[in-house]
């Protein structure tokens, strides 16, 4: 990483960005810097957005496909590549941006082959006359994406968007700029028209910008339930439709019936991804309190064998936070856990590396926590780190009560040999989704969105397609116009 530099030029139209100072985590030192984009900058990118619409939404879904289908394959063929640089720009292990990269491409991919697909409904009305929809794209589309995931959310949100016709102004996390200004040039390469999508670099203000647009008909935000407030309120003064998919603290339900193995994996994968900063993440594990001393032995012994380091490196399993302030505020929860009474079982400090070129990077040792209790603020805030909190339940009437007893409402899991108590429980969570034996999967072909205070609207799956199209009904009479003056 210390090495990397990386610049991200005006590149024709869909490129629209100046200085944001933009660290790469790993080192601590300046990655790259891009100026914001102001008032001119939106205006430009709107505009061009705007033409490009007017270009692609005329084209038939089987055209929009096969342009998606050239992104979708040029990702692929370069897949290490930016899997690589995926790394550099977030700090996640190479190993995890591969993965990313992958399903990146399958997003496009399976988007491509829907958008051929988009019809309306025929109705017959008495007298021959009748009816039919239309389904049709709503114009500008505005997508705001998070640091955790950044090619990847610039992908959930484009894929959707440009195969039902629509074009999208893209603005990427200032802290993970990068990435999408590769996908940008690959649509571009592909053969999208100048400015279908459209990246411009900024922060708060370049996304107030965006969202009080008037040529901006929709904006999909991916981020924190503060932020996500702000986005809804700016864009209900223009009537502008509205996907967020904000925060989580999601629980885990371990019973003593499970398979202690698949348990222990399943809460690693629930807590530690991408350095723990998932917003889906199952960070309240509750465990059945027969089986607490041994799945407490073993996921300990498990997180302390959690390779911490360079994250392009194939053995690095966890990579560095996302920034300092990032590291010193998950440092912070577990002090403050700690005060509380929890007792830190294994990890939660700074980790330094034993590469010297990592010294100044923003490492920390996964933390798992014991000895919690529901009112602690450690198992009631999102903690956005790698810290797990452990907490005891006894019956499963109980531990669903504990589970709902909460603002958020992303992800939830269970494990269970019992299939009927795996799916009492999946209908009693609220939330989005609930895995059943697993964590943390996000196959494309299925939605993924939250319930409360977690957001509304869905990425991914079928019904995605809803939330970037509009359903126009046309009728037509066959006979006379009845008067009735």
């Amino acid at each position: 990483c210390s090495n990397s530099l990386i610049t991200a030029t005006g590149y024709s139209r869909n490129i629209l960005s100046h200085t944001v100072i933009c660290l790469c985590s790993c080192v601590g030192r300046v990655l790259c810097q891009m100026v914001p984009c102001g008032a001119e900058e939106v205006e430009e990118a709107i505009e061009s957005a705007h033409a490009a619409y007017l270009k692609w939404s005329k084209m038939a879904g089987m055209e929009r496909a096969r342009v998606m289908l050239e992104a979708a394959r040029i990702i692929r063929e370069r897949r290490e590549k930016i899997a690589k640089l995926e790394t550099i720009n977030n700090g996640k292990s190479i190993t995890e941006t591969l993965v990313d990269i992958d399903i990146s491409w399958q997003t496009i991919e399976y988007y491509a082959g829907l958008a051929g697909t988009l019809a309306g409904q025929h109705v017959q009305l008495p007298g021959g006359s009748f009816a039919y929809t239309r389904r049709e794209p709503l114009g500008v589309c505005v997508g705001i994406g998070a640091f955790n995931y950044p090619f990847q959310i610039a992908a959930w949100k484009s894929a959707p968007a440009m195969a039902c016709g629509n074009a999208i102004v893209f603005k990427p996390s200032p802290m993970t700029p990068v990435t999408a200004v590769v996908l940008a040039e690959i649509y571009k390469e592909a053969g999208v028209p100048d400015g279908l999508f459209c990246v411009v670099q900024g922060g708060a203000d370049t996304g107030t910008l965006l969202c009080h647009h008037p040529k901006v008909a929709k904006v999909s935000f991916t981020g924190s339930v503060a932020t996500g407030k702000k986005v809804m309120e700016m864009s209900a003064k223009g009537v502008k439709q509205v996907t967020l998919e904000l925060g989580g603290k999601s629980p885990l339900l371990i019973f003593k019936d499970c398979e202690l193995e698949n348990a222990v994996k399943g809460a690693l994968m629930a807590n530690f991804l991408t350095q723990g900063q998932v917003c889906c993440n199952g960070t309240r594990v509750y465990v059945q309190r027969e089986i607490m001393p041994q799945f407490l032995e073993e996921v300990v012994k498990r997180t302390k064998a959690i390779s911490v380091g360079d994250p392009l490196l194939d053995g690095t399993r966890m990579g560095a936070l996302i920034s300092k302030p990032q590291l010193e505020k998950v440092l912070g929860f577990v002090n403050q856990a700690k005060k509380e009474g929890a007792k830190v079982l294994c990890g939660g400090e700074p980790f330094v590396p034993s590469d010297p070129k990592l010294k100044g990077g923003y490492f920390m040792s996964p933390c798992v926590l014991d000895n919690c209790r529901d009112d602690m603020t450690c198992v009631k805030e999102e903690i956005f780190g790698p810290v797990m909190s452990v907490l005891p339940f006894d019956t499963e009437e109980e531990v669903i009560q504990r589970a709902n007893n909460t603002t958020f409402g992303l992800a939830s899991g269970v494990f269970t040999r019992d299939i009927s108590r795996a799916h009492r429980v999946a209908e009693k969570m609220e939330a989005g989704t609930c895995f059943i034996n697993n964590y943390n999967i996000s196959p494309v072909e299925v939605p993924f969105g939250g319930y409360k205070m977690s957001g509304f609207g869905r990425e991914n799956g079928q019904v995605t397609i809803e939330y970037y199209s509009q359903l126009k009904t046309v009728v037509v009479e066959m006979g006379d116009v009845d008067n009735y003056f």
